[in-house]
């Protein structure tokens, strides 16, 4: 994966010679929040550039899977952390009908799957192989499933790619909306403090990966046919029979953004950042307990090598 000073020596050969002009300053440009930590992280960094750019920012808080609408009318100008594993038909929509516009590669290395703490394989012999899971379903079930396995799925907003995934490989698994990535976040703590059975929906960059010890299941290379095909798999009768596509993380915006405010458009475009930066962002908000904007006004502090150079070729 290039580096993000790989990108930023890119962007500057590509563009130091035509600096963008600021545009319509004085109107704020309105980043979109959605429901996760790393999200967080990602979207402020992208505002605290903008800021030392000379515009003003505001964040709005908007569902991850219906904010494209509001996208398209100019309503918010710009998501900056959309997986491509877990993106709604809408957003493809808005693209094709010209209201939204793609922003480029994030290049965060990423991973989504069905995972569990370390510790339940001891209650699940043969884990990490899907297949264990058929005879040790019974161990995960709750008075909510029983006499099927439990499942915490990804947050009702975010999709059902738990619900999918059980389906497709026919596992006696009910899958069960998580409330937020915090109730995500909960269950890993509760069960590992516990030694408590837990299959879950999951992703890495986060820092719970290393701090619960997170394994994922291991499942068939996902792909097209998997996902189109019923064919195509264990399971004849359904589709899903296989991992998570490998997610490519990009941004998007508004697509009256490039004329309204050039500078930004070209900043957010050429903006990315690594996991090795985002992770103990996260660690140090979610387990530190420190704001959003304490850490993130922190890593500005002290990497301005790595984003002030964006910036500069965007406006000076």
């Amino acid at each position: 994966m290039r580096t993000f000073t790989t990108a930023v020596a890119a962007s500057l050969l590509a563009s130091t010679a035509f600096a963008a002009d600021l545009g319509a300053v004085n109107e704020p440009i309105k980043l979109a929040i959605n429901e996760w930590t790393g999200q967080h992280v990602t979207t402020h960094i992208a505002g605290a550039m903008l800021e030392k750019a000379g515009y003003t920012v505001e964040y709005t808080t908007a569902g991850y899977m219906n904010m494209y609408q509001a996208m398209a009318d100019g309503e918010i100008h710009a998501a900056l952390e959309i997986w491509s594993s877990n993106v709604s038909e809408d957003y493809a929509k808005k693209v094709s009908d010209g209201g939204v516009v793609e922003l480029g590669d994030l290049e965060l290395a990423a991973k989504e799957g069905i995972a569990y703490p370390a510790h339940v394989a001891e209650l699940c012999p043969g884990l990490p192989a899907w297949e264990a899971l058929k005879d040790c379903a019974v161990n995960f079930a709750t008075a909510e499933t029983i006499p099927q396995g439990r499942l915490v799925d990804y947050p009702a907003d975010w999709g059902t790619p738990g619900a999918d995934r059980m389906t497709g490989f026919g596992l006696p698994f009910k899958a069960v909306p998580a409330g937020s990535e915090g109730a995500l976040i909960t269950e890993l703590r509760a069960s590992t403090e516990k030694k408590s059975p837990l299959l879950i929906v999951f992703w890495q960059p986060h820092w719970a990966m290393s701090a619960y010890d997170v394994q994922f299941v291991d499942l068939p290379v996902g792909n097209d046919a998997c996902f189109n095909d019923p064919a195509w798999g264990s399971n004849p009768n359904a589709t899903h029979d296989c991992d998570f596509a490998v997610s490519r993380i990009f941004k998007a915006g508004w697509a009256g953004m490039e004329e309204k405010w050039p500078a930004a458009y070209e900043i957010l475009s050429n903006y990315t950042l690594d996991v090795a930066d985002q992770q103990p962002m996260m660690g140090a908000i979610d387990v530190d307990g420190g704001s959003v904007e304490e850490v993130v006004a922190a890593w500005m502090d002290a990497n301005e090598a790595t984003w002030k150079p964006v910036v500069d070729a965007a406006t000076q």
